[in-house]
This record gives C-alpha cells, sequence and structure tokens, in this order.
C-alpha cells in the first residue's frame, strides 16, 4: 500500500520505490515517492 495516498500497489509490478531505514516501500506515481523521500516521518507516524 503506498503510504501517501493509501492506494493499493501491485510489489512485484511496482515501479516507484523507495528504501527507507532498511525497508522498501512501493509508491503509485513519482509524486507519491517524492512526496515520501522529502519527509518519510510525515507518512510513518515518526
Amino acid at each position: 500500500i503506498d503510504p501517501v495516498c493509501g492506494m493499493t500497489v501491485e510489489v512485484s509490478g511496482a515501479r516507484y520505490t523507495h528504501e527507507h531505514e532498511g525497508v522498501a516501500y512501493y509508491f503509485c506515481c513519482p509524486g507519491c515517492r517524492k512526496s515520501f523521500s522529502d519527509d518519510p516521518g510525515a507518512f510513518l507516524g515518526s
């Protein structure tokens, strides 16, 4: 699930990914990936 927008993302076909603290996250689009990479804590509750 895309942590930014909540959309279900198929891991096997995910085009947009980002690794944070050793965990891979998957995104529906480059915009969601950028929002997450700019401030992961905003989406992870840290």
